[in-house]
């Protein structure tokens, strides 16, 4: 009776470790991208002329990952700028650290147009896709 109390006080300590134990902190360039998008919000717009894009992201042989559409109705323009360079960089170190790869395709900012009151990215036509 006894080595089964202690057997089970044992299970019960690994689990109460177990629970204890600390989730990975979630990465830098992760946590500043979804600032990002916090501060980029809905992207409201009135016109096409309000729509801006915003490199986010690294790519391992240089060059953003991708781009985000904004608005200068309702965003700080410098603050964006600061917070996506600050991403970007983040993103670079995260990639350098783990030795992380890619295809090394670089991409062109595809522009935004306001398109239902909200700021987009355009959307390159079929031809263009296959030219690069």
């Amino acid at each position: 009776m006894k080595l089964k109390q202690h057997t089970f006080g044992a299970v019960l300590a690994l689990f109460m470790l177990a629970s204890c134990a600390q989730t990975p902190a979630e990465p830098e360039s992760q946590r500043l991208a979804r600032e990002l998008r916090s501060l980029i919000g809905t992207a409201a717009c009135s016109s096409d002329s309000q729509c801006r894009t915003v490199a986010v992201g690294a790519k391992p042989c240089g060059g953003p990952a991708g781009y985000w559409a904004w608005s200068t109705q309702d965003t700080d323009a410098e603050r964006l700028t600061a917070l996506a360079q600050r991403q970007a960089a983040a993103e670079k170190r995260e990639q350098e650290a783990s030795g992380l790869r890619s295809n090394c395709r670089m991409l062109t900012d595809p522009g935004a147009a306001c398109v239902a009151h909200r700021c987009q990215v355009n959307v390159p036509s079929p031809a263009s896709r296959g030219a690069s």
